[in-house]
């Protein structure tokens, strides 16, 4: 377990199983601070959860990245799940329900995506993947 703070932002070392409470409690702290609901908090973990699992599964290391920055045009917080495994071939296909590469429900993606308010996914078959997904800061906070 690292945790590496640089300026706001939080990234955690995702290599253990283990890594990926570590990611989910760090989204969880964030969220608070950022004034989330206790559901909207739940979500956010929920997806943290999700794109940590895809990197012990299938990378095998990578890091999660915590932060607040503006997405379309709205304070949001935003996490960004990176690794260099094997990549991506049809990312179209990957955020099909159901579809799976391993052994999973083929549910991460997926539902890491509706949990969130937004998601961009980077990848290349060989050359690692870079999810980015955001919730918008609720206003007011």
């Amino acid at each position: 377990m690292v945790v590496i703070v640089a300026a706001d932002d939080v990234v955690i070392a995702v290599n253990v199983s283990n890594d990926i409470v570590t990611a989910r409690q760090a989204g969880l702290e964030m969220a608070a601070k950022l004034g989330f609901s206790l559901s909207d908090r739940t979500m956010i973990a929920t997806a943290i959860s999700e794109v940590a699992r895809n990197i012990t599964s299938y990378a095998g290391t990578g890091e999660i990245r915590l932060g607040v920055a503006d997405r379309d045009g709205r304070r949001s917080m935003v996490v960004q799940a990176k690794d260099n495994g094997p990549g991506i071939a049809d990312i179209p296909r990957a955020m099909e329900d159901g579809y799976s590469t391993g052994r999973g429900l083929g549910l991460g993606l997926p539902g890491a995506k509706r949990l969130m308010d937004g998601m961009l996914i980077d990848s290349q078959p060989g050359q690692g993947t870079l999810v980015e997904m955001w919730k918008w800061v609720p206003t007011g906070a």
